[in-house]
């Protein structure tokens, strides 16, 4: 099979990805698990793999601009492995939890909802980013992965750091 056909089958599939995850997700927050106690202890811990999805994307630029690719893809493999990670505790969180409103006031209040509204429609945006930049990699396609992965980093960096900020600023408020 040519890398243009395996790349094809790819696209398709990182697009219906792209469209049902967010799909998957907006659905599942009107679903409600009974009788499950909520599970308070899943915000704080899928900040912390938000922040260390930060921390794998800084180190995953270090090393492949010093040139070590075996050590740069497996610390992006687990950035990957985190973003799902925290993707289902946050969706098994809001299955069994309500959720909390925040009660910050004045400037503070449109800050958080700025951060709050670019997370959540950056990290819808930034899935088929990082699936394809994924894709180019490992079908070696170096050169595209490379440009692509320009624009793929600062969003993705900017969805975990935010998540994490986000989580701070709601978690006095946490019930």
């Amino acid at each position: 099979m040519s890398k243009i056909t395996t790349s094809k089958k790819y696209t398709v599939w990182i697009w219906i990805l792209s469209i049902v995850i967010p799909i998957a997700v907006a659905v599942l927050f009107t679903v409600r698990i009974p009788g499950v106690e909520r599970m308070g202890f899943l915000p704080p811990t899928y900040a912390t793999i938000n922040a260390i999805t930060a921390i794998l994307l800084i180190a995953a630029v270090i090393q492949i601009k010093k040139g070590n690719r075996k050590t740069h893809e497996l610390l992006m493999k687990t950035a990957i492995g985190c973003s799902v990670l925290f993707l289902l505790m946050y969706v098994v969180y809001h299955m069994t939890s309500d959720s909390t409103s925040y009660g910050g006031e004045g400037v503070i209040r449109y800050v958080y909802f700025f951060l709050l509204i670019s997370h959540i429609l950056l990290s819808i945006t930034v899935i088929p980013f990082v699936l394809i930049t994924y894709v180019r990699a490992i079908l070696g396609d170096f050169v595209r992965h490379k440009k692509l992965a320009r624009i793929t980093y600062p969003l993705w960096l900017y969805v975990a750091v935010t998540g994490v900020i986000v989580y701070f600023m709601i978690s006095p408020y946490y019930v």
